[in-house]
């Protein structure tokens, strides 16, 4: 099928804006490369002081068999993570059966923004993913590593781990997952339960008992929010094995997929004949075919300040423009909540990625000519694992939706357009996801209450205060203002005044949470309010249009333009709870348009 011309025109544009960059990066990668396997090159007591510990030093020491370094996000808070505890061990097993040796190479902060939403820690969530990918390379820095092995799933652990894989991008990468717990209660029932305590028409009991039965077994959450958007990521970019993301934890299968991803680090290291290093497969292609994953998957709004963060790392310069573009042209496949009733499972069990994939190589909307960890080409992620008398194989998945209330074909989507779009006018630039937003809802104009903290508008809601249609306007929760935390806990306040008949939208400068659904929100509005951007001039009171059909985010007030804007006064978000320890990445956060990293 021949590629779409509007893929094809966006790979260009990026190709073109990160030539100089891009080519400085690979330079750098092959002189790596050339320098050959990492361990000849340290010295005796190096290399005793790296093998002390094992019991395989000998193999180490005196035998060219490949080393693979695990780097591992293991905690047992998170639910995603906790299957990894035992990994390591499996890993080492796997690794002497296919004539290689692995260590622990060091292991990574893994921070739960289910348990921060709301809280003062959630200020700390977007910078853990730099913290991250500094830290993987610490564990990397020692240099005796053949391939890595990096072991992560949610929000912001898969990013910085890919940022840090594109760093040490001559060393061949396989990612890990651990797959998504069983389903437990339906997300929208929860969701139900949710509003129903933010309006106080159930009590505590009635929410805790939702939730604990909601996120209820180790694996992740199995709505489709920035988890495991990350896990499809990583299949359709090729740094999985096909077919491996939403395979439940602690099942035969998963077991064999980890086992074989192990086999295959092995095998794709210098010492061998399929040399693979990882800063070749995160090309220009890899990213727009990430991207395209994200709109016709109606994946996490997370990602559009993740991927270009991630492709920087790697020399290439994404931009919004890209993203709303191939949005415009690419199908919206799926329904998974919040975007649907289903979770990940019901979509693994449909068709899934290896399904989708394959739909949207046919219609020209992928590019199939990529390198991937298992080869070239992007055919080989239309397969699906089965194990068989305990033999893993690859067949051919599936070919039709086996549930087209869940997936559906490329030609007959539940939307023609992926529905992340980029908003622009006179309050900056901003992204808003509309999957979720009935269509009557895509345009909004109405006076806006503005506020400094999420904790102002629950205070204004409890006090009764919303009885008209009404944009929120939340500023100073850009990246240098506080960290730029997700306001997810605003979600359930703005569905009640929704559902109550008021005509409702967000504007802030912040994050929403991967799972953001039915209320319009435009989001990372840049340049941010602590950096003088316009949001930072509104007043209580000014009209406002957010529109997503013309793509315009504006104020209206006449005199807006010559107004000075409200300064930023941090406040209690420079210290407590280890926000003080994140000051120096406040202070050179990029805008959320970049990525937002402080690293680059």
């Amino acid at each position: 099928m021949t590629l779409h011309a509007t893929i094809d025109k966006v790979t260009e544009r990026i190709r073109a804006r990160s030539q100089e960059s891009r080519s400085a990066y690979l330079s750098r990668l092959d002189r790596a490369a050339e320098e050959g396997p990492r361990r000849a090159h340290l010295s005796c007591g190096n290399q005793a002081h790296a093998y002390a510990a094992m019991p395989d030093k000998d193999d180490l020491a005196t035998t060219r068999k490949p080393n693979l370094g695990i780097v591992t996000a293991y905690n047992d808070m998170l639910s995603a993570h906790q299957p990894y505890e035992t990994y390591p061990q499996a890993i080492r097993r796997a690794a002497h059966a296919a004539g290689a040796t692995a260590q622990v190479a060091g292991g990574v902060p893994a921070m739960c923004d289910g348990v921060t939403q709301g809280r003062a820690g959630m200020e700390l969530s977007l910078f853990s993913r730099d913290v991250i990918a500094m830290a993987a390379g610490v564990a990397l820095s020692h240099d005796t590593f053949d391939a890595a092995l990096y072991l992560g799933i949610c929000d912001k652990i898969v990013p910085g781990l890919v940022i840090a894989a594109a760093t040490f991008g001559h060393v061949p990468a396989v990612f890990l997952p651990s797959g998504p717990m069983p389903s437990g209660l339906p997300n929208d029932e929860k969701a139900k339960v949710r509003q129903q305590f933010a309006a106080g028409e159930v009590g505590r009991e009635a929410l805790m008992a939702a939730e604990m039965a909601s996120y209820h077994a180790p694996g992740t959450c199995t709505f489709y929010g920035t988890a495991n958007t990350n896990q499809m990521l990583m299949e359709f970019m090729g740094l999985h094995l096909p077919g491996s993301s939403f395979v439940n934890p602690n099942t035969p299968l998963r077991e064999a997929l980890t086992e074989a991803a192990v086999t295959r680090a092995a095998a794709i290291t210098r010492l061998g004949n399929d040399y693979l290093p990882v800063g070749r497969i995160l090309d220009e292609k890899a990213f727009v075919n990430g991207m395209v994953g994200l709109m016709a998957t109606g994946g996490s709004t997370n990602l559009i300040i993740h991927l270009p963060a991630m492709a920087r790392a790697a020399g290439i310069v994404l931009d919004l423009q890209d993203f709303s573009d191939l949005s415009e042209v690419v199908p919206l496949m799926a329904r998974v909540y919040p975007n649907g009733l289903a979770d990940v499972n019901h979509f693994h069990a449909a068709g899934g990625l290896g399904y989708m994939i394959a739909e949207l190589l046919q219609a020209g909307l992928l590019h199939p000519d990529v390198r991937t960890i298992m080869g070239e080409g992007l055919d080989l992620y239309t397969a699906e694992p089965r194990l068989t008398q305990g033999r893993l194989d690859w067949v051919p998945g599936a070919r039709q939706t086996l549930n087209d209330k869940i997936l559906r074909p490329a030609a007959d989507p539940f939307a023609p357009t992926g529905g992340l779009r980029q908003l622009s006018g006179n309050l900056g630039r901003a992204v808003i996801k509309v999957s979720a937003v009935a269509p009557e809802r895509h345009v909004i104009e109405a006076p806006v209450r503005v506020f400094s903290d999420q904790e102002e508008v629950k205070a204004a809601f409890k006090r009764g205060e919303f009885t008209q249609d009404t944009i929120v306007a939340v500023r100073f929760q850009g990246p240098r203002a506080n960290g730029m935390p997700e306001l997810h806990s605003l979600t359930p306040i703005l569905a009640v005044l929704q559902d109550r008949g008021l005509r409702v939208a967000l504007v802030t400068d912040g994050r929403m949470s991967g799972a953001s659904g039915k209320v319009p929100a435009a989001i990372h509005v840049s340049p941010e309010g602590a950096d003088g951007g316009p949001i930072a001039r509104l007043r209580d009171g000014d009209m406002l249009r957010l529109d997503a059909v013309t793509g315009r985010l504006d104020c209206l007030a006449p005199d807006f333009d010559q107004r000075s804007p409200a300064v930023h006064d941090p406040g209690a978000s420079a210290h407590g709870m280890g926000r003080e320890l994140f000051a120096a990445f406040r202070r050179n956060a990029g805008p959320a348009t970049e990525g937002a990293s402080a690293l680059t």
